[in-house]
């Protein structure tokens, strides 16, 4: 199975610079999130009317929805400038404690993947974030000591997927917390057409811009990427006019089917309905099947079916639903309910 899938909601390399130009710089442009809209517009006027930096924000979601996008709203909303870094990126407390001092009254501090912060750099940020000052140790040994040194006021946005990796006390030290939903395909074919116009697509229509939403997986990354695609195809094919069928036939070209599901996921299926009877089956026995990591199963390409209520955990293993079958056109299993003699299946 290939590193890389065109359906993965995790950014690719070269993707920076795309992602860059389609994103909205204010809550206005900003499509979708509306409950985090909202109250995010009530927070910020606030901050701005008593001239405060905004409270810290943590934002915890599926990759591609949006995180990175929102905190450079939050940043151009309140006026001031963002700095960006990650947490694998800060590897000692030095480091944190550098950035920290550069900051100007009112900046933005976004660290995306802040679960990967080690405990180290954490102790440094915990004084930061509740009384904008950091501790830094003077000399070795028994003649060591302490001093506290104060930071301009920030506000800081933290990302995560995996917000249970978080610590208590960190998560604990963020005023407002967030967590971004997956996108309705109406959202999403608004964002499309936004995007369409920004990369100048000739032209788009709606029944064209709705097919792509609805195979993008809820992730306005993935949308982005396969508008491009369907650019290129509508550019060579149909005299760049993004329609139905030209949607529908770049997507086909890419593997990816009505639902999103790519030829990794449609593998995986098989896989289980055709060595396995459709499960039980547990997750080392499907990562040897397969030849992928059992961490990139359960992490990367699970979820998805899951959500889709293709495949359910059992004490047992990993288990095929009955919609999973009559999606892959196949019988359903009379154990799952389904017709031992059924040939054919409509698709869901």
């Amino acid at each position: 199975m290939a590193e890389e899938r065109f359906v993965e909601s995790e950014m690719q390399p070269g993707e920076e610079t795309l992602e860059n130009s389609l994103r909205p710089h204010t809550l206005r442009e900003y499509v979708g999130q509306q409950a985090v809209k909202d109250s995010l517009n009530i927070y910020i006027q606030a901050a701005l009317k008593r001239h405060e930096p905004l409270d810290h924000i943590l934002l915890y979601g599926p990759p591609g929805l949006g995180k990175t996008t929102l905190a450079g709203i939050v940043a151009s909303e309140m006026g001031q400038n963002i700095r960006v870094t990650s947490g694998p990126a800060i590897e000692r407390p030095g480091d944190l404690a550098s950035i920290l001092a550069n900051l100007n009254r009112g900046d933005v501090l976004f660290i995306d993947e802040i679960h990967r912060l080690s405990r180290s750099v954490e102790e440094v940020l915990y004084p930061a974030m509740e009384d904008f000052a950091i501790d830094i140790m003077l000399g070795k040994g028994p003649t060591a000591r302490s001093i506290r040194v104060a930071v301009p006021p920030f506000t800081l946005v933290g990302a995560t997927t995996r917000a249970g990796l978080l610590s208590a006390p960190l998560r604990d030290r963020f005023g407002i917390i967030y967590r971004l939903e997956m996108y309705t395909p109406e959202e999403l074919a608004s964002i499309l057409t936004r995007s369409a116009s920004i990369l100048k697509v000739r032209e788009t229509r709606p029944e064209g811009m709705l097919e792509i939403a609805r195979r993008s997986r809820g992730t306005p990354r993935i949308a982005n990427r396969m508008l491009k695609r369907a650019r290129d195809y509508a550019e060579v094919r149909a005299e760049g006019v993004i329609t139905l069928d030209v949607a529908r036939e770049s997507l086909a070209m890419e593997g990816v089917d009505e639902l999103g599901l790519d030829k990794t996921d449609r593998t995986m299926l098989a896989t289980m309905m055709d060595k396995f009877g459709g499960g039980p089956v547990g997750l080392d026995t499907l990562a040897a099947t397969t030849g992928e990591d059992a961490t990139t199963i359960e992490d990367v390409y699970e979820p998805f079916l899951m959500q889709l209520g293709f495949v359910m955990k059992t004490p047992r293993g990993r288990l095929c639903t009955p919609a999973a079958y009559q999606h892959m056109k196949r019988p359903v299993p009379a154990s799952l309910g389904g017709n031992a003699l059924e040939t054919e299946s409509t698709d869901i």
